[in-house]
């Protein structure tokens, strides 16, 4: 069983950079023990140095189940269990739908979406087992919104919320927890050299390109300190009811208010269309 008096065990997908690492550091240091992955784990190896047998460094394609079944199966033969899997590896690229290219879409989404079932299905076994757990899924402002120049990034975050939903409904029923986080802004390589930014054709300039520009200029200068953020995750694992969701930043907050008043209003605008549908009383 899950032990609130003790450690928790972790498997944190992305450790080498970004969010990933900024957690996966908290962890360690607030005293957690972590199965931490990365495509290569060689970059991890500082982690290892500093913090010996309180870490694993485990090399994770999260697209692929074999790897994804391997890093937990790290996890129960290192630690005895899993309490926390943090889904976060991902990334996503800047350009027009027209100029994206259908490889570019099924490996995006293969990544963001595919990599966090993946994951999660081989974590669940684990859990439902030991009757405890938290499944926390990182999503995005942009699972919440249509983030501009980026629909495949949109389009497989949309779908980890859908996805972890459901899974939320049906963890309930064996005692384990999900978390759905949705960050805004963070000061991380994911506006920098992880990302392509394409400005693309004239014809979309003030949607796809302006994305570009804004990506490139906001770099460094992004609200979200990743070390509050990681302390953030922290404190929701600790607590026996987490939140559903939970935005992180300023910036995620604004936006996500703005986006729902504005559908909640657009429902009530069409409200007597939408319930002409249906069969006469």
């Amino acid at each position: 069983m899950e032990r609130n008096d003790m450690t928790q065990r972790w498997l944190i997908t992305g450790s080498s950079r970004g969010l990933g690492r900024a957690l996966t550091l908290s962890a360690l240091q607030a005293g957690h023990r972590v199965v931490a992955t990365a495509r290569d784990p060689s970059q991890l190896r500082d982690l290892v140095e500093r913090h010996g047998d309180a870490v694993r460094a485990v090399a994770v394609d999260v697209t692929d189940p074999a790897a994804a079944e391997a890093a937990v199966q790290a996890a129960f033969e290192a630690f005895g269990g899993l309490d926390v899997l943090v889904n976060n590896a991902g990334y996503g690229n800047v350009n027009s739908v027209e100029d994206t290219s259908l490889d570019d879409f099924r490996r995006q989404i293969e990544t963001n979406l595919f990599g966090t079932i993946i994951m999660t299905k081989a974590a669940v076994p684990l859990m439902r087992e030991q009757g405890s757990g938290h499944i926390i899924q990182f999503s995005s402002v942009g699972g919440r919104l249509g983030a501009p120049g980026r629909a495949p990034y949109s389009a497989a975050k949309w779908g980890v919320e859908g996805f972890s939903e459901v899974l939320a409904q049906e963890m309930a029923l064996i005692g384990v927890r999900v978390t759905i986080i949705e960050p805004g802004g963070f000061r991380t390589d994911f506006a920098g050299a992880s990302t392509s930014l394409v400005e693309g054709r004239p014809e979309y300039d003030a949607v796809v390109g302006n994305a570009a520009r804004m990506q490139r200029e906001y770099d460094g200068r992004q609200p979200g300190d990743p070390a509050r953020a990681a302390r953030a995750i922290l404190a929701i694992a600790a607590m026996p009811e987490p939140p559903l969701r939970l935005a992180l930043g300023s910036d995620a907050v604004a936006a996500i208010e703005h986006v729902e008043r504005a559908r909640l209003d657009e429902l009530a605008r069409w409200r007597e269309l939408s319930v002409s549908t249906d069969f006469p009383r």
